[in-house]
């Protein structure tokens, strides 16, 4: 019997067989890496899409596995130590750090490559890590009961995944996934846990970035109920190049649709004009933004608010000292 390198289910989701055995999910452009990982209410929604096009299908994971041709698995992938690749102080937080607390954490910091749409953690799920991007961007998603999903903020070299590790709170009802490849340091929870606990200039670090995550959600639900889908677009553009090295971004539109949670044609639309006024060059899935300028004249308040909290309470170039009074 033939077998196939993917089930498409939809337009929307695909049914991926691991070279390992294991099955992963693409839905509305979110990567699931693994079947245990989807949600309850999408795996019934697979399940019914199923059984009305073939038949009783609730074992469907099983057929999966005989008749989909494996490919090679999408992993994070940890460099070697020989290749080139940004520092652990190519992150703003771990470069504020005085030089002892700086060297404390540098041989517990493991570096991994983050390839697009890789979920660093999924919702309600214990974490066990956080992460510090250097040149790569996390989307932080709330994912709805019937699969639609926004993005409630956007994490780079700013700042750090995985607050809920020294907050208390071990988990939150969000995924992480990363919106632009590239790279970052890891901490083991335990050792952040223990550094936060010491009182000392990285908890002081942390407690400031946790301020401006906050702003940063809270400015994002107003915007999204108060303006319109261009200014949104102009303000996940800026937020991502204050983020990037570039003024290029890898991003199609229906990941741009699930970061926003808008329609694609609203953001087919919303990137027609901006094309059309000369301020970003839009092919294929890669955004070059060609005025910066002009887009900061057209985004709404909302991204200088987050802009301005950002840069005071962790300027660029801050270095704490050793003790904090």
């Amino acid at each position: 019997m033939t077998k196939f390198s993917s089930l498409r289910i939809t337009h929307e989701t695909d049914i991926i067989r691991e070279k390992d055995g294991d099955l992963s999910l693409m839905y509305n452009g979110l990567f699931y890496s693994a079947i245990d990982k989807v949600p309850p209410h999408l795996l019934g929604h697979i399940t019914a899409c199923l059984t009305r096009d073939y038949g009783d299908m609730r074992n469907w994971p099983e057929l999966a596995r005989q008749f989909i041709q494996p490919r090679e698995k999408t992993e994070v992938q940890k460099i070697p130590p020989h290749e080139d690749r940004p520092t652990p102080k190519h992150n703003h937080l771990l470069a504020a750090l005085p030089v002892a607390a700086y060297k404390r954490l540098l041989p517990q910091l493991e570096h991994f490559r983050l390839p697009l749409g890789y979920a660093i953690h999924e919702s309600d799920r214990e974490q066990r890590y956080v992460y510090f991007p250097t040149n790569s961007i996390v989307s932080l998603l709330y994912v709805m009961e019937d699969g639609s999903s926004a993005e409630i903020a956007v994490v780079g070299n700013e700042g750090l995944v995985g607050i809920a590790l020294f907050m208390g709170g071990e988990s939150t009802p969000n995924r992480a996934v990363v919106q632009s490849a590239g790279d970052a340091y890891r901490l083991e929870g335990d050792v952040i846990k223990g550094e936060f606990e010491r009182d000392g200039p990285l908890r002081h670090l942390l407690l400031r970035y946790t301020q401006a995550l906050i702003t940063q959600l809270a400015q994002t639900a107003v915007c999204n109920r108060h303006h319109e889908v261009e200014q949104h677009l102009c303000r996940w553009l800026l937020l991502s190049l204050d983020r990037l090295p570039s003024n290029e971004l890898t991003m199609t539109q229906v990941l741009i649709a699930n970061m926003l949670g808008v329609r694609r044609e609203g953001v087919t639309e919303a990137a027609g004009h901006l094309q059309a006024a000369g301020l970003i060059h839009y092919s294929r899935g890669h955004i070059t933004v060609l005025d910066r300028k002009g887009l900061e004249n057209r985004v709404c308040e909302c991204y200088a608010v987050v802009r301005r909290e950002y840069d005071r309470l962790l300027p660029l170039g801050l270095i704490l000292p050793e003790v904090i009074v």
